[in-house]
């Protein structure tokens, strides 16, 4: 398809979000898990990185560029072609591939015995079976990952005693040294473009629109905060007689403006590649309303996103292609940190990866992360649960001494008499912090109680617990009752008095959450009076 720059803007100026669901069917979440009620279904969450991708593909083709992918392992021949005197700079940053040499493995009379003392006394024909596949191997004629099944069918053994027999017998293969190869990993989208446009003008005539997005390679003298060695290269070409620097502008235009960018400034780059036309290498700054005030050097706005420039018709007849070449480079991660708010590609890029980036919590996932560990498991035992929560509610300030029966029922045929006491004198049913709930706030695990001074903290509701030491030691008491009628015991009693610590009042945190409050120097404050008992008679 052949147009000018003014199709390229027309184009990507229809409705976003209307060409964006076009074509595509969805069925709702909430119909999926009325279908599939024993499912919880929901919607993934795509990576950054790969997000931006999908979206630059669309706004490619919606452009009417064609998708192609280009080779990504590129001999440095095709370097020197395309980048001339400057080839020993750019192969400086390639990675080289390497492999390792194929040995070449002779069997020595000392080297049968110890084959045999692993294999068996296996015969002279099977010992030249041996030989023979070792020497095939050496030829290319069996892959490395086809020796081991390959010796062991050939000599019905099995791949243990021959892998053994490799190990012990044969120290070649550990010795082995990666050889390096004249073949590269591709530095810049550009050495792919190169071989693919050469191979498509010997089929067809241009125009021609293509873009690709993968990633290249660069060995960098280190990451940082800007820089990684494999990042993905958004890249397109426009092969036409007429191609201009007109057409890059208004790709760059029409491609960007797709993403919120609105105004654009197009500058010559100093670095002036050897494949490029002089004074055609265009640098592409554009301005972004949410960089406005950012804590980033773009807190004006504008960002350089992209470059673009004409192929040297010196470097395109290396590779016998006589029209003129438009390419135009976007670094992906680039983008991706713009449209996510990232401030470091690392941390982009690899956030599973602790070193590169800050591991942040809600209080709301810390909250869903914290629960009592021991709970009855059956139906009286959750009945005497809630019984003893409803007596402490309603007499917990009732003076001391005190008792007050909660529950009376059977459990496995044994008669069970629960009752919420307190013998000693002066004090109350309950301590003070009974009622004190476990909440998340600012990254610390809190027992708070139910007043003024924590409304704050209590009013977010998603970063309360739900448990109060209450329920936590009625749970655990419901559990003790139930073990000793399974014991065959007459009385147990629970009680707490002090709490100093979660495991006391049988509250856990989950070891990641544990591992987050403490790695983030924060706290968990559970802790309170609640003297608080309660016995149970069994017959």
């Amino acid at each position: 398809m052949k147009f000018n720059p003014d199709d390229i803007k027309k184009a990507a100026n229809e409705d976003f979000d209307a060409a964006w669901n076009h074509g595509k069917n969805y069925i709702s979440e909430t119909k999926l898990n009325e279908q599939y009620p024993h499912m919880t279904l929901r919607y993934g969450k795509p990576h950054p990185v790969y997000d931006t991708i999908s979206k630059l593909r669309d706004a490619y083709l919606r452009m009417g560029f064609e998708e192609m992918m280009n080779p990504l392992i590129v001999d440095e021949k095709e370097v020197h072609k395309q980048f001339g005197h400057e080839a020993l700079a750019v192969l400086d940053r390639c990675f080289y591939l390497s492999g390792l040499p194929r040995p070449n493995v002779g069997i020595s009379d000392e080297r049968i015995g110890s084959i045999r003392m692993i294999l068996g006394d296996i015969d002279d024909e099977a010992i030249e079976t041996i030989r023979k596949i070792l020497h095939a191997y050496k030829k290319g004629e069996v892959e490395g990952d086809d020796l081991v099944p390959e010796i062991a069918a050939g000599i019905n053994v099995s791949d243990s005693l021959v892998v053994e027999m490799i190990d012990q017998v044969f120290p070649e293969f550990k010795e082995l040294i990666p050889q390096a190869t004249k073949k590269t990993l591709r530095s810049h989208m550009t050495s792919g473009w190169f071989i693919s446009l050469s191979s498509i003008i010997e089929r067809s005539n241009p125009p021609f629109n293509f873009f690709s997005i993968d990633r290249c390679f660069r060995r960098e003298q280190d990451e940082d905060a800007a820089r990684l060695m494999t990042y993905y290269s958004a890249s397109c070409v426009i092969m036409d007689e007429n191609v201009t620097i007109d057409h890059g502008k208004a790709v760059a235009q029409g491609l960007l403006s797709q993403f919120g960018f609105e105004k654009f400034m197009f500058r010559p780059d100093d670095k002036r590649s050897k494949y490029y036309v002089p004074d055609t290498q265009i640098e592409v700054f554009a301005y972004h309303p949410k960089l406005v005030g950012s804590k980033t050097k773009y807190s004006d706005g504008w960002i350089e996103i992209a470059t673009f420039g004409i192929y040297s018709p010196t470097a395109l007849s290396q590779y016998n292609i006589p029209y003129p070449v438009m390419n135009l480079g976007l670094g992906v991660e680039r983008l991706a940190m713009i449209l996510h708010d990232a401030t470091d590609i690392r941390s982009l890029t690899y956030p599973q990866i602790t070193q590169y980036s800050e591991w942040k919590m809600t209080d709301n996932e810390l909250a869903r992360m914290t629960y009592v560990e021991n709970v009855p498991e059956t139906a009286e035992g959750k009945e005497i649960a809630k019984a003893i929560a409803a007596i402490c509610e309603e007499h917990g300030s009732t003076p001391s001494p005190c008792e007050f029966p909660a529950w009376e029922g059977i459990i496995n045929g044994k008669t069970v008499k629960v009752a919420v006491i307190e013998p000693e004198e002066e004090t109350k049913l309950c301590g003070p912090a009974v009622f004190n709930e476990v909440v998340a706030y600012n990254s610390d695990i809190l027992g708070v109680p139910d007043n003024k001074k924590w409304k704050e903290v209590l009013e977010n509701h998603s970063a309360r617990t739900g448990v109060r030491f209450l329920d936590a030691f009625a749970a655990q008491t419901a559990k003790d009752i139930e073990d000793a009628v399974a014991k065959g015991e007459k009385e147990v009693e629970t009680r707490v008095r002090i709490v100093k610590v979660p495991s006391e009042i049988n509250i856990r945190l989950e070891p990641i959450a544990q591992r987050y409050i403490t790695s983030n120097k924060k706290k968990i404050d559970i802790r309170g009076p609640v003297f608080t008992t309660v016995r149970a008679t069994i017959e």
